[in-house]
């Protein structure tokens, strides 16, 4: 776990969601540009899947994760926590189920059966949810939770044949996923509205380490390592472009 220290005079002490000091090392991405992010590590513990893992929090503006001790700033955008840290919520100020409640945070984030480069129009800021824990497994497959960013195929029946290495394999959803019986399962986009306001729309690739396709996931493919792409538009855009 990283540990901050701020000295006295680094910000007021009862500023809530104040900026700790500036990390030095941190430069800010660039609007309009595509940006990938490889093998993010989760804690993973098959033998206790239910345990709850310290959650992540991950700056899409500084394009790294954040200690736990940024929760009430806005220098983080999503949050991945639940299960196998695998679900997808944002940061928010007036959610009180949100790490980010109390903070200076105004973000949100929703999920579009639409393939990442199809994604164009940024939607009413009404149609963002602010919880945590938002976005996670998908309803075509075990244990799905409405529009999700991965099917969970328990068996391997649903996209594999049963065999044993095909079981319990999370399919990520970024790009359009074939299933046995012939329906082809459509790409999925997140959308993001982040701490400051700014637009974000994501693609998950994966959380397998450096395997990027569905024919390289197996049940003893190391996980929970997520990658995904992304890129972020100024507050005010009303559509997504990468120049």
């Amino acid at each position: 776990m990283l540990f901050l220290v701020v000295s006295a005079g680094a910000c007021k002490k009862d500023a809530v969601g104040a900026y700790p000091e500036p990390d030095p090392t941190s430069s800010i991405v660039p609007f309009y540009k595509l940006q990938r992010v490889e093998n993010m590590n989760a804690q993973t513990d098959d033998d206790n899947p239910t345990v709850t893992k310290l959650e992540i929090l991950f700056s899409l503006k500084f394009k790294k994760e954040q200690p736990l001790s940024f929760a009430k700033t806005n220098r983080w955008d999503i949050s991945f926590s639940g299960l196998y840290n695998s679900f997808l919520g944002a940061n928010n100020k007036n959610d009180p189920t949100n790490s980010g409640y109390n903070g200076p945070g105004v973000g949100g984030v929703l999920i579009v059966a639409r393939a990442f480069d199809n994604v164009v129009d940024i939607p009413a800021d009404s149609e963002f949810k602010t919880g945590t824990k938002i976005i996670g497994t998908d309803d075509a497959g075990a244990f799905g939770e409405g529009i999700g960013w991965y099917l969970y195929d328990y068996g391997g029946t649903l996209v594999s044949d049963g065999r044993d290495d095909k079981m319990h394999v999370a399919y990520a959803l970024g790009n359009p996923l074939g299933l046995q019986d012939g329906t082809v399962i459509p790409a999925r986009t997140i959308i993001i509205r982040t701490a400051a306001g700014d637009y974000a729309k994501l693609k998950m690739i994966s959380c397998y380490k450096d395997a990027y396709t569905a024919d390289t996931w197996f049940r003893d493919t190391p996980h929970m390592f997520f990658t995904f792409e992304y890129v972020i538009v100024p507050k005010g855009s009303t559509k997504f472009e990468i120049k």
